[in-house]
């Protein structure tokens, strides 16, 4: 569980909020999003098309069945990592604002790869999606180097993008364990504001498999978790839950819980 499921659920979890939105795949050649969108077969054109002058965004974008006001700009599985260029990119962003998008959201492959290096040239705000593991850590590290040097904002000189910290697959128990990084292991490391912390949990995998984002597992931990990181985001304070490890109770135990 990572970026790309992250991203299908901060996407839903904006639209849920009647904010007119998309979601970007920006990971060419690999291009997870449709199959966790559950839209894959809906695929005709995709962002390197429109780039590329092949098709229009009308004609690429898909629209998302769960959920109104969400759309779906899928990534190419068969071209070019480099077929992204910074003036295409920068006039498929500026067309979605005058389509009336209010929130893009670029979903970025790991790494610093092209397709992340473009979406993070031109963020606003980025939300650093880490696990608690330090090979992970390390990387999200890399990247806000990246943002504070290499983005539009940082060499034009404007306001510093907005960096939001998000760690997924957290389990209490196994920090208690020594198993992984505890969150304030990971808030020394990279010193961002933490918006969301996504308990580990195997539904996440089942929706993903059901082409379902998992904002939509109404009720669940991993659903309520997402949406407390949209609320967040758009501003509320909201306490973090699923960071400490409660122990099962008596009944659990005796009837094998854990």
């Amino acid at each position: 569980m990572g970026k790309t499921t992250s991203s299908a659920s901060f996407s839903a979890g904006l639209a849920l909020r009647g904010y007119k939105t998309i979601v970007i795949d920006f990971d060419v050649g690999l291009r997870n999003l449709d199959l966790i969108m559950g839209c894959e077969r809906r695929v005709v054109y995709d962002f390197i098309n429109v780039v590329q002058g092949d098709a229009n965004l009308k004609q690429a974008l898909i629209k998302d069945k769960n959920t109104e006001n969400l759309f779906i700009l899928p990534a190419s599985q068969t071209r070019d990592k480099d077929a992204l260029t910074q003036s295409g990119v920068e006039k498929v962003l500026e067309d979605l604002k005058k389509m009336g998008f209010e929130y893009i959201v670029c979903d970025s492959p790991a790494g610093i790869e092209s397709g992340a290096l473009m979406a993070a040239y031109f963020a606003d705000d980025a939300i650093i999606v880490t696990n608690p593991e330090i090979s992970s850590v390390r990387d999200s590290d890399r990247i806000l180097g990246i943002l504070s040097s290499k983005s539009k904002r940082a060499i034009e000189g404007l306001e510093p993008i907005k960096e939001f910290l998000l760690i997924t697959r957290y389990n209490p128990k196994r920090v208690i364990n020594g198993e992984m990084l505890s969150i304030s292991d990971i808030e020394d490391i990279l010193r961002i504001d933490l918006a969301g912390v996504i308990p580990e949990s195997e539904s996440v995998l089942h929706a993903s498999n059901q082409g379902l984002p998992a904002i939509h597992l109404n009720e669940t931990p991993v659903s309520i978790a997402y949406n407390d990181l949209v609320s967040r985001y758009l501003g509320e304070s909201i306490p973090m839950k699923f960071t400490e490890y409660e122990k099962p109770s008596f009944i659990k135990r005796l009837f094998g819980g854990r």
